[in-house]
């Protein structure tokens, strides 16, 4: 029985071997036309296509009308592979091709956001990636992507492997080009010698045409194939009324070569065609060693995605895409393999090497009703994982995410140097324009190649990527620390901080809170108090509560139980009320307290103490370094903690903070921070439901990694490990990349300033320019790649 054409169903002729690997699977096809679709359909990141048809395509119209029109990508099903939904809004990563600057993501981000629907979009130009949010119910996802594709740059929901693909695709294309522009290069030139320097004596006017014509041979090719990225660069520019880096070096090109072939054509004036393959020659080598730099700054997020498997096995033995697990599916996952999803063990145990996400070198141990992470390496032991969040929502998908956010939003410098590189090209036009007028008028015969010079040199390449680089580069160096990016200032405001304001419990301690001491006022024994204090903690999310877990005794309940954060929490139970929680809050009248020593936790009924409990947190070991090295930076530190027992004093003792602000509600926090004096900058550091509001009203916040879900959205970033001094590595390499872009933008623009005079004086030759333009944007991406460095 004959085999089945994928992509349309038609039987496959005998002795006919095409396939294309669709879902991690070789797939037969019947002719090349279908061979030729399905991998249209697979190069444009739209397999889902296969996966939610309901059945072949039409022979007719190989191509399905989805792809034709981009409407495919409107399908709810498939944008479950890479829209990110909420309440009033949808959210996309997009891969991009043809940003070569900051003018043209400011092109995209201007034409995009007039786009009825478009709630928001932000480029990044060294990922190539851009951040595009909207409104499903004015706008459709395909509209906005023809949109994007009207200004003459492709795009698609980001996969990494398929930009990857299309990286090595435009990698390929620009050495044919580079190779061609060498080859006519080295042609010219030897032509060139004899036409300038006149090595075979005196030449005869004929040789020197045929000279002439066979360098206008060897030039076109570079113009109309080599050159070409730039003149389209340029023309969406022009077209909307932008002007992009490559403006003055199409106009330089062109211009030269139009001179040059009247000079050939008339035999009459000078001609440049070798500084028109020489400067084409040039700018490709830079570029390329640019986009290998940038990509190399780009590619640590990327790659997080590649941990995910392309498989998983579920638990009744079939393998089904990793990226089709749903919420509630249970996977098998044997020693040695990744998980493929975020879920919960439901049976088995074993190590996790989490390096990848933590930064942390030692694998943990994770048990039976743990929480366990995509992308993470499956040690010793066999697992069932029931998975608690789709691909899109995963924890490796969240991090690319937010460092995509955290990359796209810039810093103020980095707004004001996008501003003075458009401006700048608008300047160099005019110069330019005045200095041919000059030098036509003063020596004719120099004024095109100086002006050529003046539009090359100037350029301000490195310019634009004097801060984009940097920020790249620093975002993935904190991502491998285990720090990750929820907002775009944190490098900008880690560096100016000079108040630490820190929480107590799980920040500056473990969080493992034990039971001590147990005292009983009441006829209830020791075991049936420690019952009724945990069936109401079972209603809040702290390190207390878990302390009472263990205690948890199903023969006790209550009718209704309110949790009052930051205070305790009270339940209702046949007409009394129970209270758990600080003795202000638990006891009616703490005038009647019993005279016992130090306790932080409260047990009463109808307001009358039934028991008090006395807790232990052991400090974290890195804590009083911390601090140390905080206060030895002149940061003043300020433990700010609910707690108003000893135990709070004690700990401020040991870590010789230098104010301990103690006992104090989720609000009372909050009017701290905002009682400060205007010009101390807060880094909030907290992990509890009741640092939610003063971490949001810090000037920059950071929420534990093991806090809870509402503390780390409230927070600016998030330490996913448990080691404090990744924070102190944090601020080091902001003060580091602080540090480069400033030199970048130093360069960049002392570059520009030196060069300018020089080139417009005619000091200056072409090919000159070309290199000197070239270094400068090469220099300035090299300099920022220093912060990928371990030490960095």
């Amino acid at each position: 029985m004959s085999e089945s054409c994928y992509h349309c169903g038609d039987p496959v002729p005998q002795d006919t071997h095409l396939n294309v690997e669709i879902l991690g699977e070789a797939r037969s096809m019947c002719c090349p036309g279908c061979e030729a679709v399905a991998q249209t359909i697979v190069d444009s990141g739209l397999t889902s296509y296969y996966e939610y048809r309901t059945a072949t395509a039409d022979k007719a119209d190989l191509v399905p009308q989805q792809l034709q029109s981009l409407s495919l990508y409107d399908n709810e099903d498939i944008q479950q592979d890479f829209v990110r939904s909420s309440e009033n809004a949808n959210e996309v990563t997009l891969s991009l091709e043809g940003v070569s600057c900051a003018a043209c993501a400011w092109l995209i981000e201007k034409q995009l956001k007039r786009e009825h629907g478009v709630l928001n979009i932000r480029v990044n130009t060294t990922t190539h990636r851009a951040l595009l949010s909207w409104d499903p119910a004015q706008a459709k996802l395909s509209q906005l992507l023809s949109a994007i594709h009207r200004l003459g740059y492709k795009a698609a929901p980001f996969e990494a492997d398929n930009q990857e693909q299309h990286y090595h695709q435009t990698m390929k294309n620009y050495l044919y080009r580079l190779g061609i522009a060498g080859l006519a290069t080295m042609q010219v030139m030897m032509l060139a010698v004899a036409l300038y320097f006149e090595v075979f004596g005196d030449l005869d006017e004929s040789f020197r045409n045929y000279f002439r014509w066979v360098s206008l041979l060897f030039a076109t090719p570079v113009l109309l194939y080599s050159a070409l990225p730039f003149y389209l660069n340029a023309w969406r520019n022009l077209r909307a009324r932008a002007l992009g880096m490559d403006v003055p070096v199409s106009i330089a090109l062109i211009f030269a070569y139009v001179a040059s072939f009247y000079a050939t054509v008339t035999e009459k004036g000078e001609v440049f065609f070798e500084s028109i393959s020489m400067f084409t020659f040039f700018l490709l080598i830079g570029r390329y060693l640019e986009m290998r730099a940038r990509r190399k700054a780009a590619a640590a997020s990327a790659n997080l995605l590649k941990l995910i498997p392309a498989m998983a096995n579920l638990a009744d033995g079939s393998q089904i895409a990793a990226k089709s697990l749903k919420v509630g599916d249970v996977v098998t996952v044997l020693p040695g393999e990744s998980l493929p999803a975020d879920g919960v063990i439901v049976s088995g145990s074993s190590v996790i090497d989490e390096s990848m996400l933590t930064g942390e070198p030692l694998p943990v141990r994770r048990i039976r009703g743990e929480d366990v992470y995509a992308g993470t390496i499956n040690g010793d032991g066999n697992l069932n994982i029931q998975v608690t969040q789709d691909r899109q929502h995963s924890l490796i998908s969240n991090i690319i995410r937010l460092q995509d956010e955290a990359q796209a939003s810039k810093p103020k410098i980095a707004e004001l140097a996008d501003v003075v590189a458009r401006y700048f090209v608008a300047t160099i036009l005019m110069i330019a324009a005045g200095t041919w007028l000059y030098w036509h008028q003063t020596r004719p015969d120099d004024a095109l190649w100086i002006t050529l010079a003046v539009l090359v040199a100037t350029c301000p390449c490195a310019l634009s990527l004097a801060t984009p680089t940097a920020l790249t580069c620093a975002t993935s160096r904190l991502g491998r620390l285990g720090i990750l990016l929820r907002r775009g200032h944190v490098l900008e405001t880690l560096c100016n901080i000079n108040q630490l304001v820190i929480d107590k419990t799980g920040t500056l301690t473990e969080g493992n809170v034990r039971i001590v001491t147990t005292a009983c006022f009441s006829h209830q024994c020791e075991a049936e108090v420690l019952s009724i204090s945990a069936e109401l903690e079972r209603f809040a999310n702290h390190p207390i509560a878990r302390a009472f877990s263990s205690h948890r005794n199903s023969d006790f309940s209550f009718d209704e139980v309110i949790n009052e954060v930051g205070f305790g929490l009270k339940g209702y139970r046949n007409g009394q009320e129970w209270r758990i929680g600080k003795a202000s809050f638990a006891l009616f009248n703490q005038a009647q307290m019993p005279n016992e020593e130090d306790f932080q936790v409260w047990l009463t009924c109808d307001g009358q103490a039934i028991a008090a409990f006395k807790l232990d947190d052991p400090i974290r070991p890195d804590s009083k370094a911390l601090i140390s090295a905080f206060q030895s930076e002149g940061i003043q530190v300020t433990m700010l903690t609910g707690d108003h027992s000893d135990n709070a004093t004690r700990v401020a003792e040991q870590l010789a903070v230098d104010k301990l602000v103690s006992g104090a509600t989720p609000q009372g926090k909050l009017n701290y921070l905002q009682e400060l004096d205007k010009h101390q900058i807060t880094l909030m550091i907290g992990d509890g439901v009741n640092d939610a509001p003063v971490l949001a009203g810090a000037h920059l916040s950071l929420a534990m990694g093991s806090g809870t879900d509402i503390a780390k959205s409230s927070a600016d970033m998030v330490l996913l490990g448990d080691h404090l001094s990744r924070i102190l590595e944090a601020r080091k390499l902001a003060m580091k990349t602080r540090k480069i872009i400033r030199e970048n933008l130093s360069w960049a623009l002392g570059y520009n300033l030196v060069i300018l005079p020089l080139a417009v004086a005619g000091l200056v030759a072409p090919y000159i320019a070309v290199l000197g333009m070239s270094a400068s944007s090469i220099i300035v991406v090299s300099n920022s790649l220093r912060l990928l460095k371990e030490d960095g």
